[in-house]
């Protein structure tokens, strides 16, 4: 048993916010939670194809897009999504406001990961 608090925990710059790295990989939990913030007005290219993703919204708002385009869904709090097929697709911050999401990723990130959010394609872990 452990517990460990936000303060202590590891924050790195991931493109467009900051992920501060709850449980990581080496504390053996099979899964990394995170506390994410995604800056205002920002909108990420993503696709996690090593690792599942599920998000659960605490403040702030925005939208989940499908990498074409063809599906969108609004984020808020309260709401709940899960990239269940590493799937490829757009993250966009509210114009005005922070989104505020924990994130837990399967399998475990390592704690050092960020994003290359460029053009080029969709970013990684």
């Amino acid at each position: 048993m452990f517990v460990r608090e936000k303060s202590a925990s590891q924050t790195v710059e991931w493109g467009n916010g900051l992920s501060t790295r709850l449980l990581v990989q080496a504390d053996g939990m099979g899964f990394t939670v995170a506390d994410t913030l995604v800056r205002a007005g920002t909108k990420s290219r993503l696709q996690y194809r090593r690792h599942l993703e599920a998000c659960y919204c605490i403040s702030g708002r925005g939208e989940l897009m499908s990498a074409d385009g063809s599906v969108t869904y609004e984020i808020q709090p309260g709401v709940l999504y899960a990239l269940d097929q590493h799937d490829a697709h757009f993250l966009l911050a509210h114009p005005e406001e922070d989104l505020h999401l924990i994130s837990v990723f399967n399998p475990p990130l390592r704690g050092d990961e960020v994003h290359s959010l460029d053009e080029s394609g969709f970013s990684h872990y």
